[in-house]
């Protein structure tokens, strides 16, 4: 399987909820307890992240071929992210009486962070050896235990007074490893590195893994795992708090690796497919709206989802789309020159 499509109904409903805590944020919003918990969508992106660049290197290390090549990778990363990302930056400071720059310092301290590491990464965790069935399972284990790091290093940085290093990306790293891990596992089970297991039987069941999703996100919701807005935590409501928003997301992740034909519908169909497509610029530019919106969560709500997608919208198509075409298209020029050099006369073996 080369795509995943019910992973582009998971983006949208991550966005989604990303943007419904933020207005729940700025407003005296119902429930709030479990509005703000809805923050969870930044993990799930950090997730889904990991999952779909890391899978590359793994198919290349199974079948023996060359990972992804480093540069053509951070052009297109920088292509896909920096265009909306700069464009958030300058209305933000254009229109914010408040500018968001607690997002924009995560986004480069972290996601980009991440995307500037992975390729090396990822030659750390697929090289060395042969894809065995003993090698797939001790890097199973190496990324199980990266998902450890983000809740104690929250913990860590908490205890410490260090507020400035939560942004920091070993705080968020647990959630990337989740994807990471299970891209290895999809990828070792379909290829038959791995053996079946109880893991299969609950890829038929996905209602049952999104309900303990929803059952920890209540759990996150209540004080154990901290204040409902930027009010600095305990030590062990730090560390809780990031656990399980790594358990949510994998349980909410893994249906989509070897989704039912249910849920294929309802997550995987075109209107989801358009909504993903969109869902990197409305997280962004949700930020500006909500800068300068005033008024309580009923009506803060609708108007930033309708214009952080209208806004989103107008970006994909004029900035973002016309990015993603030039990098597919330098991409193939590249290709192209390595076809011809290598068919040339030049390069032709001796007789």
């Amino acid at each position: 399987m080369t795509r995943f499509p019910a992973a582009d109904g998971l983006r949208a409903l991550a966005a989604l909820a990303v943007v419904v805590s933020q207005v729940g944020l700025h407003t005296d919003a119902p429930f709030a307890a479990a509005v703000s918990r809805l923050d969870v969508g930044w993990a799930v992106f950090c997730a889904l992240s990991g999952f779909l660049l890391y899978r590359p290197h793994v198919l290349a290390w199974f079948s023996g071929t060359l990972p992804p090549l480093t540069l053509p990778y951070l052009r297109n990363r920088a292509l896909r992210i920096l265009p909306a990302l700069v464009l958030t930056a300058v209305l933000s400071i254009a229109f914010v009486p408040h500018p968001a720059t607690r997002y924009l310092q995560w986004a480069a301290q972290t996601p980009l962070l991440f995307y500037l590491l992975l390729p090396g990464l990822g030659r750390l965790l697929t090289g060395y050896e042969r894809p065995t069935r003993r090698s797939v399972r001790w890097r199973l284990l190496v990324l199980l235990a990266l998902t450890v790091l983000g809740p104690v290093w929250m913990a860590a940085v908490t205890a410490t007074g260090q507020s400035a290093a939560a942004l920091w990306l070993p705080g968020y790293l647990g959630w990337f490893a989740v994807g990471m891990g299970l891209a290895l596992w999809q990828v070792a089970r379909a290829t038959g590195r791995l053996g079946a297991s109880t893991l299969d039987t609950l890829t038929r069941v996905p209602g049952t893994l999104w309900g303990i999703a929803a059952a920890l996100i209540l759990i996150a919701a209540t004080p154990l795992a901290g204040p409902y807005d930027h009010s600095t935590p305990t030590p062990a409501q730090a560390l809780l708090k990031n656990l399980l928003y790594t358990v949510v997301v994998a349980c909410a992740l893994f249906p989509v690796l070897t989704p039912t034909a249910a849920t294929v519908r309802v997550l995987g169909g075109r209107p989801a497919r358009y909504a993903a497509q969109l869902s990197y610029g409305v997280v962004a530019y949700q930020f500006v709206v909500l800068g300068v919106l005033h008024g309580p969560f009923a009506v803060q709500l609708p108007v930033a989802l309708l214009a952080s997608v209208a806004i989103a919208a107008i970006s994909y198509r004029l900035i973002e789309r016309p990015a993603l075409r030039l990098g597919r298209r330098l991409e193939n020029t590249a290709a192209t020159k390595t076809d011809t050099k290598a068919i040339s006369p030049s390069s032709s073996p001796a007789r």
